[in-house]
C-alpha cells in the first residue's frame, strides 16, 4: 500500500471539542478554534449539563477549577483535558521550541484531547500560510520519538524530506543523537542533501516518496510495551500536509 492509500482510508467519527466552563467563549477557546479552523473538528462552548458524561469525566471536571476541553466523537465524550494543559502544550508555544532544542525528549506533554485525535484525518498548513497548524504535527512527531526513547528497544522510522534537517536543526539533531545512542533501531528517510554523523540507518532517494513524505513510526519489540504509534503525512502542495 502507498502512504496516500493509508491516508485516504482514514475516516473517523465526527469530532467536536466542547469547552466547558464560562458561558461566554474566552481567549483560550478562540485560540483553540483558530488552531482547528480548517479541520473537520468543531470547537464550541458548552456546559456540563449539555454533555452526557460517564463517571470518569465527572471526576475530572470536579477536580479542575478552570475550563475543560471535552473531545466528543459522534456526541459521545472520549477524552478530557484542562484548557490550561492545552495552552501549555499547544496554544502558547511555537515550533522554535523544538527546532532549537529548548523543549526536548522527556519534556513533551500530550493532553488526552490531542492524543485521542488518532485516526483523525487532518490537512495542515505550514508557515507563512498558517502559524499553528503545522505545530500539531511537530508535537505529535516529538511525542512518538519520546515514546521510542522511553521504550525498551523497538524500531523507529522517520521521514524528514531533507536529511539536512537532522544536521541543521539543533533540536532535531539532539533528539536523534539521543535516539541513536539508545537501544532503538533508528531509520531515517529523505533526500540525501547532507551527511548524517549518527549511528542510524539512512534511506535516501530523489523520488516523490522521499521528497514529500513526513512520517514517524515507532514499533516496540515487546508487545508488553504497547502497540506503538505512527504519524503519516504527505505534502500535497508546498507547505500543506494531508495525514493522520
Amino acid at each position: 500500500m502507498t502512504l496516500r492509500s493509508f491516508i485516504e482510508d482514514t475516516g473517523p467519527p465526527t469530532a467536536t471539542i466542547a469547552v466547558v466552563g464560562d458561558d461566554q467563549p474566552g481567549p483560550l477557546e478562540a485560540m483553540l478554534d483558530e488552531t482547528f479552523e480548517t479541520q473537520s473538528i468543531t470547537v464550541e462552548t458548552s456546559t456540563s449539563d449539555a454533555i452526557e458524561f460517564t463517571g470518569e469525566f465527572d471526576l475530572e471536571l470536579e477536580a479542575d477549577g478552570g475550563d475543560i476541553a471535552v473531545l466528543l466523537e459522534d456526541g459521545v465524550p472520549v477524552a478530557t483535558s484542562s484548557m490550561a494543559d492545552l495552552y501549555e502544550s499547544l496554544l502558547a508555544i511555537n515550533s522554535d521550541l523544538f527546532v532549537t532544542g529548548t523543549r526536548g525528549l522527556g519534556e513533551i506533554e500530550f493532553p488526552e484531547v490531542l492524543a485521542n485525535l488518532d485516526e483523525t484525518k487532518l490537512r495542515l498548513r505550514g508557515s507563512p500560510v498558517a502559524h499553528k497548524e503545522k505545530l500539531l504535527l511537530i508535537i505529535v512527531s516529538r511525542r512518538i520519538e519520546q515514546l521510542a526513547w522511553n521504550g525498551n528497544g523497538g524500531t523507529l522510522r522517520s521521514a524528514v524530506q531533507q536529511l539536512s534537517r537532522i544536521t541543521d536543526e539543533i533540536g532535531t539533531h539532539e533528539v536523534y543523537t539521543e535516539l541513536a545512542a539508545s537501544d532503538v533501531d533508528v531509520h531515517v528517510y529523505g533526500v540525501d542533501d547532507a551527511a548524517i554523523d549518527l549511528d542510524v540507518t539512512v534511506h535516501s532517494g530523489t523520488e516523490q516518496r522521499y521528497r514529500n513524505a513526513w512520517f514517524v513510526v515507532y514499533r516496540p519489540d515487546d508487545p508488553a510495551d504497547g502497540d506503538g504509534s505512527a504519524l503519516v503525512c504527505l505534502e500535497d502542495e508546498p507547505r500543506v500536509w494531508d495525514g493522520f
